[in-house]
């Protein structure tokens, strides 16, 4: 399939924000997707992923945006935090959707504090355009988490390894500091969560979870700390009690992989798994209806595309 490339300039505020929209010659697609970045980086994303992943989805008939935030890339203004990003997202969705018309359904797809982003807007919007939500290793860190998780997958790891006890045999391990750093951890443990009077970002997060009635897609790298950090969090924190048995979530996980998928097969397992799901939720709007939160058992149709012939630079 066609399809064409080209930068969309928006306001945001007093901000001219930029972003790069692909689209899909003769497609009349109701759905598209709005590809946040997390940060610090911009539109292109981590060994060209988010624009690898968009010049995918418009093969395959999906139009979407990529678009940096305030302060990045071709945009201007001050840096924000992924916190307080909402604002940006509203201006991105209105500026799509006055590009390409035909577009009455988004999904928010995130890697990282982007994922964590999307949930937060949904929290604090409710925005009924948002039918779906693609979310990679979502960031839930605090400091205690951060302490918890290197203590249970790096230092007890590390006791297993036999090459940590050559190290350490042979004088090449720095015993007092490696042993400071240790019971720093512990102490970071043994501290509690101060109560404020309002809601944390991963409380935000947590009731966005809970809320949102549409399909979910949630994807994993077995190999990353933020990965574990969120596993740990849902695990063990009760405003996240049940997350796994949310209706329409579907959980997938790839072991090998970091953070931010740094190999091209990795990229490619992720790209399959956005297609894959976007096909089988969200092809249609009557596989999704956001008033009952219920997927309809009516057949999907398939969204096809030829292999990309002649990729552009964008």
């Amino acid at each position: 399939m066609s399809w064409s490339e080209r930068p969309l300039q928006f306001c945001c505020t007093d901000q001219c924000l930029l972003g790069i929209l692909n689209s899909a010659a003769g497609s009349d697609s109701d759905l598209g997707v709005l590809i946040l970045v997390g940060g610090p980086q911009y539109r292109i994303g981590s060994h060209r992923q988010f624009t690898l992943l968009a010049r995918h989805l418009a093969n395959q008939g999906l139009p979407s945006l990529r678009f940096d935030f305030h302060g990045m890339g071709d945009s201007s203004g001050e840096i924000p935090h992924f916190e307080a990003v909402e604002q940006d997202i509203a201006a991105a969705l209105d500026a799509f959707q006055q590009a390409q018309p035909q577009i009455k359904r988004f999904v928010l797809w995130g890697l990282c504090d982007a994922a964590s982003a999307a949930l937060l807007y949904w929290h604090a919007r409710r925005d009924t355009r948002i039918h779906g939500l693609c979310l990679l290793n979502p960031w839930l860190r605090s400091p205690q988490l951060q302490a918890r998780v290197q203590v249970k997958h790096y230092y007890l790891q590390r006791l297993l390894e036999p090459a940590f006890w050559r190290k350490l045999f042979s004088g090449e391990v720095q015993v007092r500091a490696s042993l400071l750093e240790f019971l720093s951890k512990l102490s970071s443990l043994r501290k509690t969560r101060q109560a404020t009077p309002s809601l944390s970002y991963q409380q935000k997060m947590a009731a966005a979870w809970r809320d949102f009635p549409g399909p979910l897609l949630l994807l994993l790298s077995g190999q990353d700390f933020t990965a574990k950090e969120f596993l740990e969090h849902t695990a063990t924190d009760a405003d996240w009690q049940g997350w796994m048995n949310k209706p329409h979530l579907r959980r997938q996980q790839l072991d090998e992989a970091d953070h931010t998928f740094s190999c091209a097969a990795w990229r490619g397992w992720v790209e399959e798994q956005t297609s894959q799901w976007l096909q089988q939720n969200l092809a249609a709007p009557e596989t999704a209806s956001m008033a009952g939160g219920e997927t309809s058992k009516s057949a999907t149709p398939r969204l096809s595309g030829d292999p990309l012939a002649h990729p552009v630079q964008g």
